[in-house]
């Protein structure tokens, strides 16, 4: 049966507009283009892209709920989701400190949310995330592939190259070490060309592409079953610096978070959105915050926010429905994103401080 289209929740001015030029039903809707649906009716494509968001989502999750015109729902108890969450992994961050306090990684099936000024590292997270869930599965990892979509034009491939160099001779030295044969078996197919040859890469240049990318990503999910993380980097710089009607953004926005919440449970992988900060000045003081306002602050499930303190970076758990709020230094090096190493030991520690050491030009004298 089809589903009435003044059921939706369109602006009134839209749905009338829409209903005028003879659109009555969801399918008549969903049969035509943004750009089709832009010239009929009128309106901008903006605004067809934002019917088609609304539509398509609610129509979806109405189908999937009916199954012989009968309401169908998932029955389960709360041990089996738990048993399913344990079940599906995490994708590591290659810093033993950040992830024990994201309780074992990046989550499968959830949404990520990682702020941070320019130059903090936001963007060398994500490309260590999509190297690492490419893992095989016998060194703890997932044996996935990834996305990457690219908002800002700083998907560097030869970067990645590097780091999938050191993640590679990483699970060589634990395969050489032991006596594990599945480890020396997967290590031998495990190689940069390879973790290279299964990242996909989509670059879009404003938020219209964002939005008709986020609308492919069930379909590419679906064909591409062994996707296990979705990257994109940013989600704020389209709709900051390519939209100024604030109410559009933020519906367009909404949509866009309930989407990617979708494709997180139904295809079983991890979203990581990179956010930009902005400054929030209040009465006696300023302060760095999130982009994109407090509602958006809802969309995610998990929020890091990454930051400087001198000249050493620390990432900030900042929301979490499992772990508490906790800070870990890490550092960007040749081989990606790492701990930060304890300072050596002085080879004159021993030596008694209250003697002034000897130089050579004291013994020449």
């Amino acid at each position: 049966m089809q589903r009435d289209l003044g059921s939706f929740p369109l602006p009134p001015a839209l749905r009338a507009k829409l209903i005028a030029c003879g659109f009555q039903s969801a399918e008549d809707v969903t049969a035509v283009r943004a750009s089709e649906l832009s010239k009929e009716v009128g309106i901008s494509k903006e605004e067809a892209l934002e019917v088609l968001q609304i539509v398509r989502c609610r129509s979806s999750g109405e189908e999937s709920q009916q199954s012989d015109g009968l309401p169908s729902f998932r029955k389960c108890t709360a041990l089996e989701l738990l048993e399913e969450e344990h079940a599906q992994g995490s994708i590591i961050t290659f810093s033993s400190a950040l992830d024990e306090v994201l309780g074992g990684g990046v989550p499968v099936a959830k949404i990520m949310e990682i702020c941070g000024a320019p130059g903090v590292g936001k963007t060398q997270l994500s490309i260590q995330l999509v190297v690492d869930a490419q893992i095989p599965e016998c060194f703890g990892g997932l044996g996935g592939e990834s996305v990457y979509i690219d908002t800002e034009g700083s998907f560097v491939v030869e970067r990645v190259a590097e780091v999938a160099q050191a993640a590679v001779h990483h699970c060589h030295l634990i395969a050489e070490s032991g006596q594990d044969e599945a480890q020396r078996q997967a290590v031998e197919e495990f190689t940069v060309s390879c973790i290279l040859s299964r990242i996909y890469y989509f670059r879009c240049h404003d938020y219209v592409e964002l939005l008709a990318q986020a609308h492919l990503l069930d379909d590419f999910l679906a064909e591409h079953r062994k996707v296990r993380l979705v990257v994109i980097d940013s989600i704020a710089f389209p709709f900051r610096h390519h939209l100024e009607d604030l109410s559009l953004r933020t519906r367009l926005l909404n949509g866009l978070a309930q989407q990617l919440i979708t494709r997180a449970n139904d295809h079983k992988v991890a979203v990581v959105l990179t956010n930009q900060m902005t400054t929030r000045f209040g009465e006696t003081q300023s302060s760095l915050v999130p982009a994109l306002g407090e509602s958006w602050g809802h969309a995610a499930t998990t929020r890091l926010i990454l930051h400087w303190e001198g000249k050493l970076r620390f990432a900030s758990l900042y929301k979490s429905p499992t772990q508490k709020e906790a800070t870990v230094p890490y550092q960007i090096t040749s081989q990606g994103f790492r701990d930060v190493q304890p300072p050596e030991p002085s080879s004159s520690s021993s030596a008694n401080p209250r003697k002034r050491p000897r130089t050579d030009d004291q013994d020449g004298r």
